[in-house]
């Protein structure tokens, strides 16, 4: 007896959902691709401050993070164009929240402490640039990343430290992921200077720990999570409070925290449901 062995035709179904699934991953991939080269979304943010005279003109910080400079999503051509679009803002003051680069094994290309900073010099504001470090600046080589940010006759470098910068206080925090940050010597640098408190940390992580009476502390690391949830939130937010301080704008006794999602990205190099971020806030005198 012949024994016949009849093939199972593919369901017309099969074939619908392969193709849809091929489909939905080139839309991925795209979005991915959009999400992480596009040109930085500019947010803005007013705060207001009884520190400020009565009349007294805005004042518009410039706030940048996470530039993780290295191939392929961030070289320094396309630090270069990020640089003129904040001038074009024509802000008071730029502030950078540190990881200025990238050694993540995931890149095609990495760079020099030179080739990174380079791009900055060409920042223009009318009190200069105010930086802290991050933890991969740390990891990479900070005192190579430093010598390169004090050759530019712009830039302010703090480091558990205070600047009077025009009519504000900036205290700059070391980095508190890889246990540099002195919360204490901070606040005591700021004490004797005059204006609108504002702290600078690449962590969010310090919030909570920031003196009551701080008008603005803005902070990066966490890059909104770069890989994020079509719905909001994400896998990880490399906070030790999970989402409560990851993204955006929080209050806390009367404090104000931004905490942007950065520019270049981390690990791996791709965004997703996430987007490079300027942004601008102004401080304004409190209204009668």
């Amino acid at each position: 007896m012949n024994a016949f062995i009849v093939a199972p035709m593919r369901s017309p179904w099969v074939r619908i959902l392969l193709a849809l699934g091929v489909l939905l991953a080139i839309m991925l991939v795209a979005k991915a691709w959009h999400d992480t080269m596009r040109d930085p979304l500019i947010e803005r943010l007013v705060i207001e401050s009884e520190r400020l005279p009565a009349g007294s003109p805005p004042f518009t910080i410039a706030f940048i993070a996470d530039i993780h400079v290295a191939g392929p999503d961030m070289p320094p051509e396309r630090l270069e164009r990020i640089v003129a679009q904040i001038n074009a803002t024509r802000p008071d003051l730029v502030a950078i929240a540190g990881d200025f680069i990238s050694e993540k094994r995931s890149a095609t290309r990495h760079y020099s402490a030179a080739e990174t900073i380079a791009p900055l010099a060409a920042l223009q504001s009318r009190h200069g640039v105010v930086v802290v470090p991050g933890n991969h600046d740390h990891w990479f080589d900070w005192p190579a990343l430093k010598t390169q940010l004090q050759r530019l006759r712009n830039v302010i470098v703090l480091e558990n430290e205070a600047a009077q910068l025009g009519p504000v206080a900036i205290g700059g925090v070391d980095d508190d992921f890889t246990g540099q940050a002195d919360i204490g010597a901070t606040q005591t640098a700021l004490l004797p200077l005059n204006g609108p408190r504002i702290w600078l940390s690449h962590s969010p992580d310090i919030f909570p720990s920031v003196p009551v009476g701080a008008d603005l502390v803005l902070a990066g690391h966490t890059h909104c999570g770069q890989i994020a949830y079509p719905w909001g939130g994400s896998p990880a937010t490399m906070s030790d409070y999970g989402e409560t301080y990851a993204c955006g704008v929080k209050h806390l006794h009367g404090k104000t925290l931004v905490t942007t999602a950065g520019l270049g990205t981390s690990l791996l190099p791709v965004r997703l449901f996430t987007q490079p971020e300027i942004w601008l806030i102004e401080l304004r005198p409190t209204r009668p």
